[in-house]
């Protein structure tokens, strides 16, 4: 069951990586990110947090360096074999980096051309001042190589992305049901992550974003929760996810009677998102879609409540965040292609008068231009 895509595709993605490291010039790529090494062979742990390294050599070959917590993980998560995975122990004085060299020298890579993901959660400051201490040898910084492998989805990448897409859909429909005036926030998470749990799916790659009154102007998690007013406003942003696969989604909620600012940015955002989609397609830049964004709030007067970005790539992701970059912003030049996944957010945060108003929802590009993956539509949920 943890093997979430079948042997045909992990050998596919393992071809195309180890072409991706021959074109680089290397001879062997030192993998930190848990995204790629979740993405090359199904390796799924938040042990990420400690010093772990996948190398995948030129010649296509996989080896894991990893704590023995993780050796069942890999076990029965990957399609690594007992002999590709190597265990360095918890000892005081340990340097877990003489034991990733020890296995790059019994590979015969220690003092060829390495590349490493230092661009990544997976590898601390510490931890990557220890690497280099320890391999005493040139590296060079090659997180991009299965970053862009990733970037375009497979057809059984997308159908992960299109259950996930249902989940957010559930939890939306769970969260309008539990959200009225005198509602507490506790049971608007509860069902909303309730209902992705329900239906198969795991923890998103950061926590879902919750807020009401002043704090519905938010982006970002907080402790802390409120019962909701007879008159209030709630922002949500959430992601389904399924086997790690994210398509996330974002909403402001209103309770009780909404104001006539409050239905302007509703339209504005909603505008905003029609022009936004139809700017991807593919070989167009992303910063089109930024620019569509940021016409569409200036021309409202809204230009002090609109962001610097407008939404981002998705994919296989882990904490801290979901975000899969790139982003969409000013200036993007990276062209859009067939087969990518993004979350559009369309945020209005309007401190003058208090309001906030977001649309959100994930998209995949197409040959002919973009496909919503959710089934909600754009109308202001008042409730």
């Amino acid at each position: 069951m943890p093997l979430h895509f079948d042997q045909t595709e992990y050998a596919a993605r393992l071809e195309q990586a180890t072409r991706a490291v021959n074109d680089a010039g290397l001879d062997a790529l030192l993998m930190f990110a848990p995204e790629s090494q979740y993405w090359i062979c199904g390796y799924d742990t938040f042990g990420f947090a400690m010093f772990q390294c996948l190398v995948l050599g030129a010649d296509g070959q996989l080896d894991l360096v990893t704590r023995t917590p993780d050796l069942r993980q890999a076990q029965l998560t990957s399609t690594l074999s007992d002999d590709h995975i190597h265990i360095w122990q918890d000892v005081e004085g340990m340097r877990p980096a003489q034991d990733l060299k020890a296995l790059l020298a019994r590979r015969g890579l220690l003092g060829k051309k390495l590349g490493f993901e230092g661009d990544t959660a997976g590898l601390t400051d510490a931890n990557g001042q220890m690497l280099r201490a320890v391999l005493d040898q040139p590296l060079v910084e090659a997180s991009g190589i299965i970053r862009s492998c990733r970037r375009l989805k497979s057809k059984a990448e997308i159908a992960m992305h299109r259950r996930a897409a249902a989940l957010s859909d559930d939890a939306l429909d769970a969260g309008i049901t539990a959200t009225h005036a005198g509602a507490f926030e506790g049971d608007i998470l509860a069902a909303m992550q309730g209902a992705v749990f329900k239906g198969g799916g795991d923890y998103a790659g950061n926590e879902f974003v919750l807020g009401s009154g002043d704090y519905a102007l938010l982006c970002r998690y907080y402790s802390g929760r409120r019962t909701l007013d007879p008159t209030d406003q709630l922002t949500v942003e959430w992601s389904g996810a399924y086997a790690r696969y994210h398509a996330a989604m974002m909403r402001t909620m209103v309770i009780g009677t909404p104001t006539p600012h409050q239905l302007k940015l509703q339209d504005v955002a909603a505008e905003a998102m029609q022009a936004c989609e139809a700017e991807i397609k593919p070989q167009a830049p992303m910063s089109n879609v930024f620019a569509a964004y940021a016409k569409t709030f200036d021309a409202a007067g809204l230009h002090d409540a609109r962001l610097k970005a407008c939404g981002y790539g998705m994919g296989a992701i882990y904490n801290p965040i979901w975000v899969d970059f790139p982003m969409f912003y000013e200036g993007n030049p990276l062209p859009m292609q067939a087969g990518q996944v993004f979350f559009l957010h369309m945020i209005a945060m309007d401190d003058a008068a208090g309001a906030a108003m977001c649309l959100g929802h994930s998209v995949l590009v197409t040959e002919t231009g973009v496909e919503r993956l959710s089934r909600h539509p754009l109308d202001l949920i008042v409730r």
